[in-house]
């Protein structure tokens, strides 16, 4: 009897074991999910913010993000045509609503992220004074102002209907040296190629061009409203890491980034 006893004892302690360390090999376990890669087509007034939002995601997630960056109508003339895009974040939400429209979304994908500004920005070089607003656009020593192309960008839309407001564009429109997007036409007048121009404040928000340049931030009223709105396409084969992303947007670090660069964010 003692003999089976033993036998016993010894069989138990084989058993426990074997669960130890079948237990701790389930903790060390390593994971073996597929890290993916989101393309995203997001409008330039997003370029600092966006790259600052996607370091973030990526170190938070393990995914990949491959942003292109460029006018809100361009990126929507190339969906309409197949690129292959997860998400589009444009800075005019009428782009969006209208792939909606075309069923080219993923329903109820829809959401305006942001309404942005523009500001009249000057490098410390050129010593003009913005404060004084679009009477600075007047000024004689003034050959070229910047903005974004208003065929497909809505800052430079924006900017034209602010320079009409404030009765000015009929004396600058000569001047004026029309940028692919409005981060094209930020760097017109960072370079010096232009003295003055009318750009995104996203961008004359971030670090570099604060060191470079001042700026002053044209009254809402002067243009109608830069509401900024994205879709998840729905021909995207990455539709949950599309959303994961937009939750980041959404979340307390995305929207912390978003209201650093000066957008509003929706309530």
């Amino acid at each position: 009897m003692t003999g089976f006893r033993a036998k016993l004892q010894a069989l138990w302690s084989v058993v426990v074991m074997v669960l130890a360390i079948g237990g701790l090999s389930g903790l060390v376990q390593p994971s073996f999910a597929v890290a993916e890669e989101v393309t995203i087509a997001a409008a330039s007034d997003l370029n600092f913010a966006f790259k600052e939002l996607v370091a973030e995601y990526e170190k938070i997630t393990g995914n990949h993000v491959k942003l292109s960056l460029g006018s809100s109508g361009n990126f929507y003339a190339q969906i309409r045509n197949g690129a292959p895009f997860d998400l589009y974040f444009s800075a005019d939400i009428g782009y969006p609503k209208k792939l909606e429209e075309a069923g080219l979304t993923v329903p109820g994908s829809l959401y305006r992220y942001a309404v942005g500004r523009i500001v009249i920005w000057t490098g410390h070089e050129s010593q003009i004074n913005v404060a004084k607003g679009f009477e600075a656009l007047q000024e004689p020593k003034i050959k070229k102002i910047a903005i974004a192309n208003p065929k497909h960008a809505p800052y430079g839309r924006a900017a034209v209907a602010a320079m009409e407001y404030f009765k000015v564009y009929e004396q600058v429109k000569d001047k004026l040296v029309l940028g692919e997007n409005i981060s094209q036409a930020a760097q017109f007048v960072e370079s010096g190629a232009c003295e003055i121009g009318v750009i995104a404040l996203s961008l004359a928000m971030a670090p570099a061009m604060k060191t470079r340049g001042t700026y002053w931030e044209i009254p809402a009223e002067a243009h109608p409203p830069l509401e900024q709105g994205m879709v998840i396409m729905r021909s995207s084969q990455r539709q949950e890491a599309a959303k994961q992303f937009l939750a980041f947007i959404k979340g307390m670090q995305g929207q912390e980034i978003m209201t650093r660069y000066g957008f509003t964010l929706p309530n």
